[in-house]
């Protein structure tokens, strides 16, 4: 961990900066400047700033009781809620999901997405692999990883990756750089005083087992100028530099990297700025908070009506540059109380999918940000009995995509009777990668990276554009 103390300070240009920045310890890489000129001249962008927000929804979203309901179902399949008309005549939502449905026109509703490993993280909803391929050489990256090794720099004033994923999704560290070694490993800021996301008692443990260490804390000296860091950067690389050389376990070029985009990150003070929700009026912090809800019950591990403005923050990270956003909202493991949690909870994602597509729309950044909001898979169209819950259903799940200029208003897919498979255009989680590659100009049937072995390997091995939408 690297602390660099200080309450406040004040660059050499004059400007005062943010009091701390609290991000994750990483630092990004890049190809060669010829390597990403001729990579963004082949997908037809240059100096795109199009970005990613990855909504996970943790513990797996029931299907039926969101967007795809089943009312001639039988009442142990269908359960409490009904379904409610849409701005789209062909479609109907669950009575939990109001405002979505009025702003249906906005969205794209995929009912029949497949292919989930049935792994209670977000690994899969973070690279659309399997956790075990290519494991021997680390295991596949994130997307954001990847985004960060083709289009980072140590020069740049805002990591292209931050995750903002807290509960399952942090433990178990599903936004993972994989064979691309510690040096991209995202930024992860300590949402914890901003936002509290209880752990079961078993992730309690996964995570202290883990070590303490999972983000870094940063904040500079207030006798120490942004020259001076630059000057001592370049010492210490000067000093170190055939000890690095030798290093193998790419842990020497991690710090590298990070101590080159930390210098970046701080004496620049847009990433503190981002993370800083005061820098918002009261009356945008207040549009985006759910107003509470009315039924249900919440969870010990769901959260709140303030958790939208984790959709805040992702907004201000990329209007501030980030290129890939992940957040997370829990709890959606409801193998038990379904009705009475989703009641509470579901309510607080629908206002807040909402006014994010509301609030990009009015600021013009919708066409440039694509939303995915989605869990590691379904849950069982039948009600168990004891409980009252519905378990995990790895066959088909939800999920809603928007913005990123994409032909919304669509429904994409069906299920059958009991929403328990698809019977029309299954959607795997590597097509929706596919379109989120896209979205960034980039190629993940063509564009290559190489593992450990110095073997090219696509950024994704199977998986087309949903052609549908773009």
């Amino acid at each position: 961990m690297l602390n660099i103390l200080g309450k406040s300070w004040r660059n050499c240009d004059g400007l005062t900066r943010r009091t701390m920045v609290t991000a994750g310890a990483a630092g990004f890489g890049s190809l060669g400047l010829i390597d990403l000129l001729r990579a963004e001249e082949a997908a037809g962008i240059r100096s795109s700033r199009k970005s990613i927000i990855n909504i996970h929804l943790d513990g797996g979203p029931p299907q039926m009781d969101t967007i795809d309901p089943k009312p001639d179902a039988p009442v142990e399949v269908r359960g409490e809620f009904l379904p409610i008309s849409t701005a789209l005549p062909e479609l109907q939502v669950s009575e939990l999901m109001p405002r979505v449905a009025a702003a249906a026109k906005d969205f794209v509703f995929i009912r029949s997405l497949v292919g989930s490993t049935g792994r209670h993280d977000a690994f899969q909803c973070q690279s659309g692999f399997h956790i075990k391929d290519l494991e021997a050489f680390g295991g596949r990256p994130a997307m954001g990883c990847i985004v960060s090794k083709l289009l980072g720099t140590p020069e740049d004033v805002t990591p292209p990756f931050v995750d903002m994923m807290q509960g399952r999704p942090l433990v178990r560290n599903s936004a993972r750089p994989g064979f691309l070694g510690p040096s991209y490993t995202p930024f992860r800021p300590d949402m914890s005083k901003m936002f509290q996301r209880e752990l079961e008692p078993g992730m309690k443990n996964e995570l202290k087992r883990l070590g303490a260490n999972q983000t870094t804390s940063l904040a500079l000296n207030p006798a120490l100028e942004g020259s001076r860091l630059s000057d001592r950067r370049a010492l210490l690389h000067n000093l170190d530099q055939i000890k690095r050389q030798v290093d193998a376990s790419g842990m020497m070029e991690a710090m590298d990297r990070f101590q080159q985009q930390a210098v970046g990150i701080l004496t620049s003070g847009r990433f503190a700025e981002a993370m800083d929700l005061n820098q918002e009026p009261d009356e945008v912090r207040r549009r985006f908070t759910a107003p509470a809800p009315v039924r249900g019950q919440r969870s010990t591990t769901s959260e709140g009506p303030d958790s939208v403005q984790k959709f805040l923050l992702a907004r201000r990270l990329v209007e501030a540059g980030v290129r890939c956003v992940s957040v997370s909202i829990s709890d959606f493991d409801t193998h038990s109380a379904n009705f009475s949690r989703m009641k509470n909870l579901m309510p607080i994602v629908d206002y807040g999918l909402s006014v994010l597509v509301e609030d990009l729309t009015e600021r013009g950044l919708i066409d440039d940000v694509m939303i995915i909001a989605w869990g590691e898979f379904g849950r069982t169209p039948r009600i168990n009995n004891s409980k009252g819950g519905r378990d995990h259903w790895p066959a088909v799940g939800p999920a809603l995509m928007a913005g990123g200029g994409l032909k919304t208003g669509q429904i994409i897919g069906a299920t059958d009777r009991i929403a328990g498979s698809p019977v029309t255009r299954p959607v795997h989680y590597k097509d929706v990668f596919a379109t989120l590659y896209h979205h960034l100009g980039i190629n993940p049937r063509q564009v290559t990276i190489d593992d450990p072995q110095g073997r090219p390997q696509y950024l994704l091995d199977a998986g087309e554009v949903i052609h549908e939408i773009v």
